[in-house]
């Protein structure tokens, strides 16, 4: 498994990698701290295939936490808010951009300060790697127990000469029992410690070889290809040794949709809503023992920051539509046209809802179907397919669709966000592939007749 190592800096941040099997940490670069760091970094480790990190953490000279330790670890706390599953393990660094540029130096190669970062990220990293496996050696040494003597008179030792002897002697053993209880219980203390720091490393270690899976969800992709996918997932990442782990069931798959995610975006959808349209499309690493409930949280999550990053709630309100509304149509916009049109598309349909004018689209009708004949045994031609009365076919109901019909990407998002400035009630995607626009329905018609004679025809 991967391992991401960061050296954060308020200027930049250093980065570096390494292979759990090879142990051998190797400086990659360094991003600018300017914004987009997060987006960055979660772009490395996705490359990676990896959501496991190792951050510096800087402490004085004394092994004392400094200021520059509070921002490195405000640095993780948003690191795990912003890339769902992030998993951080801290390490003690000290001087390691001082030992990074004397190496750099040693290499008698030009430098800049980016590399230094880097070079950095990859001793910190190196470090950890290194105390994989091991527990820490402890030695400890007993305790002085020799102090100063009571102060007394010749006559007093003589008279009390015997007592004092017994007294002595009593002393001794009682301290001696204490003073090897002590030394006894440090000794244990610090084996205990030993013992706890190396199952940590062990427990560690474990999570780093555990068998992983990758899970894609695509732009435009539905539930029930989500589920198919789900039901064929190899939960061992291809390898073959040690106790493999079953597909997931279908009772798996159905209980992970039907559980209750604690997302406030989630809550004002209406009651019965399922989860589609919320599952935001992206790649993630998953341990095998990953439940259906951890992967479905993961693409929550992640949609749970888009929506905030975006400020998509202020946004969809500008245009009189609720998160809900603003999703829904958003996913009507990912299937109906590529990126780059689709802030057009999205203001054609905003204009005819605008208008009071049904939506019209066709892949709305196609996700109707798909809920009540997928095999298209009973609606077997387009006339019939129109007429399918569903709240989803917006051929035949005014507004929206009563949902969202696929789970759309930023780009369609953020079209509805943002639509363009034009002001059509028409679009096509011609037999050639380019989408053709129109203000009236009679250049619409035209457009068809022009552009449109195979593709418009295309069974639904």
């Amino acid at each position: 498994m991967k391992v991401i190592g960061l050296d954060v800096g308020e200027k930049r941040i250093g980065v570096a990698k390494a292979d759990s099997n090879t142990r051998i940490a190797v400086p990659v670069g360094y991003v600018v701290v300017d914004g987009t760091e997060w987006q960055q970094i979660s772009q490395i480790a996705r490359l990676n295939n990896t959501n496991l990190f190792v951050v510096g953490l800087p402490r004085s000279n004394e092994g004392a936490e400094t200021a520059q330790s509070i921002y490195v670890r405000d640095f993780v706390k948003k690191l795990t808010e912003l890339i769902p599953g992030a998993r951080v393990r801290l390490q003690d660094e000290s001087l390691t951009s001082v030992v990074a540029e004397e190496r750099l130096k040693q290499r008698k190669k030009r430098y800049e300060r980016g590399d230094i970062d880097a070079e950095a990220a990859s001793i910190i990293l190196q470090d950890f790697l290194e105390g994989l496996g091991r527990g820490a050696k402890e030695t400890s040494t007993e305790p002085d127990n020799d102090g100063p003597k009571p102060n007394r008179s010749e006559k007093s030792r003589k008279k009390h000469k015997m007592g004092g002897v017994a007294v002595t002697i009593i002393a001794l053993l009682v301290a001696g029992l204490i003073a090897g209880g002590v030394t006894f219980g440090i000794v244990w203390f610090k084996n205990q410690r030993a013992k706890e720091r190396e199952e940590y490393y062990r427990q560690l270690e474990s999570e780093m070889e555990a068998k992983t899976f990758n899970f894609t969800i695509r732009p435009g992709e539905t539930i029930y290809e989500i589920k198919k996918q789900l039901a064929e997932v190899d939960r061992n990442g291809g390898q073959t040794e040690g106790e493999l782990l079953p597909k997931y069931t279908e009772a798996e798959i159905e209980a992970g949709f039907a559980a209750n995610y604690d997302f406030s975006f989630l809550k004002e959808r209406p009651e019965g809503a399922t989860l589609e349209g919320y599952l935001y499309p992206e790649t993630y690493n998953f341990y095998g023992n990953a439940t259906v409930e951890d992967i479905l949280k993961r693409f929550l999550s992640k949609m749970n920051e888009v929506i905030s990053q975006n400020d998509l709630i202020a946004k969809y309100q500008a245009h009189n539509l609720s998160l809900f509304e603003g999703i829904t149509l958003a996913s009507v916009v990912q299937k109906e046209a590529p990126a780059s049109e689709q802030a057009t598309v999205a203001q054609v349909f905003l204009s005819r809802l605008s208008h009071g004018i049904p939506l019209g689209s066709d892949v709305t009708v196609s996700y109707a179907l798909d809920t009540v004949d997928p095999s298209r045994s009973t609606y077997s031609d387009n006339a019939a397919a129109l007429s399918v009365n569903s709240c989803y076919n917006t051929r035949l109901h005014g507004g929206l669709p009563c949902g969202p019909i696929s789970n759309p990407g930023l780009s369609a998002l953020l079209a509805v966000a943002n639509p363009s400035d034009t002001s059509y009630l028409y679009f096509l995607t011609g037999d050639d592939g380019m989408m053709y626009y129109s203000y009236t329905e009679s250049e619409h018609n035209q457009n068809i007749y022009s552009h449109c004679q195979e593709l418009c025809n295309v069974s639904l």
